[in-house]
């Protein structure tokens, strides 16, 4: 499904213009993006969370220079999914 799918789907579902539909999906992945950048997560109840992971410094290897590199401690944003949606999901792909 890619985003112009789910615009269509939300103004079919709340009945309204596919423009505002678009400018509403537009908003809410601008406001998520500022809000992880800022380090702060989003619990969306039922859906699940947007959430900043710490991933610490460690040891790897340029195989093509076969030398040891350090990469730093980073932070990446990651998504946990609610249990109710974990078990819809699949649920709903078992029965297929």
């Amino acid at each position: 499904m890619t985003k112009a799918d789910i615009v269509n789907q939300i103004s079919t579902k709340a009945e309204i213009e596919r423009v505002l539909a678009q400018k509403i999906v537009d908003a809410f992945i601008e406001t998520a993006k500022e809000s992880l950048g800022a380090g702060r997560n989003i619990y969306l109840r039922g859906f699940g969370s947007f959430i900043i992971k710490r991933r610490a410094t460690k040891m790897a290897r340029n195989i093509s220079k076969n030398t040891t590199v350090v990469v730093p401690e980073h932070f990446i944003p990651s998504f946990k999914p609610s249990e109710t949606f974990y078990a819809q999901v699949k649920d709903n792909l078992k029965a297929k």
